[in-house]
């Protein structure tokens, strides 16, 4: 299994223009083989705050997802622009530990 966490801030007054294209992203990326989960939250205090949780069966997977074209266009192409900071966190589960 392979999370990413992507923590975004939008520039000031860009969320309404970002959400609508991260939508469009989760929604024709959770089509994409090996994608179990990808799920947009906005902030509610900050509505510039913007956490992407993605969840694919592989790494593999998700270096295959960052090279589709419609994540070169939309992702980088037209999204980080209008971003102030972008951060993106890679995970692997822990094994669990029995006490």
């Amino acid at each position: 299994m392979s999370y990413v966490v992507a923590c975004h801030r939008t520039k000031e007054g860009e969320e309404n223009t970002v959400l609508p294209l991260l939508d469009t992203m989760a929604a024709a990326s959770r089509q994409e083989p090996g994608n179990l989960a990808y799920r947009v939250h906005q902030g509610t205090e900050d509505p510039r705050a913007i956490v992407l949780y993605e969840e694919y069966v592989s790494e593999a997977d998700f270096t295959a997802h960052c090279a589709t074209p419609r994540f070169q266009d939309i992702v980088l192409g037209t999204v980080v622009p209008l971003l102030e900071s972008r951060d993106v966190l890679s995970c692997a589960p822990r094994p669990e530990v029995r006490a």
